[in-house]
């Protein structure tokens, strides 16, 4: 195989290793807190699957801000096929931190639901952005995030 640089090296990177390297590849404050994030979740879902995706397409065009990812779910298209994606995600953008809970059939729960009691967040069908963790509350956080292991969960 042809060396093509570190698209070619992230590649054969085993997840966690991924992982590590995007978080350690961040600006404080969001650093410390996606790490803060990333240790929360596998110590409250050890057993969750770990997803990175890099934020590019195959042919290694920027498309989306890469992203972590934590348990697995089944997405079923309208045409009856389907493919597996995380749960629960997390990012950094340009401003902080996303936080991702997929899968919700209602798009309005995540709001009505945390959003006034997150604090200083952005709330919309599925993603929870806010600046810094300083910013929000903690537990809220968690509790939406265990939301969205547990409504997969159901089904």
């Amino acid at each position: 195989m042809k060396w093509q640089g570190k698209r070619f090296l992230m590649e054969y990177m085993n997840i966690p290793e991924q992982i590590k390297q995007y978080i350690a590849g961040q600006a404080e404050p969001k650093r410390k807190g996606l790490e803060a994030l990333h240790l929360r979740i596998i110590h409250l879902f050890p057993m969750a699957k770990l997803w990175f995706l890099d934020g590019k397409d195959s042919d290694g065009k920027i498309v989306a801000n890469p992203n972590v990812g934590y348990g697995s779910y089944t997405i079923k298209y309208a045409d009856g096929t389907t493919r597996d994606f995380y749960q629960v995600g997390l990012s950094a953008n340009k401003t902080g931190i996303s936080v991702y809970i997929l899968g919700i059939k209602d798009k309005t729960y995540l709001a009505q639901t945390y959003g006034k009691a997150l604090g200083k967040a952005s709330v919309t069908g599925y993603c929870i952005r806010f600046k810094a963790l300083k910013d929000i509350n903690m537990e809220v956080l968690e509790a939406a995030i265990r939301y969205g292991f547990e409504a997969h969960d159901e089904n």
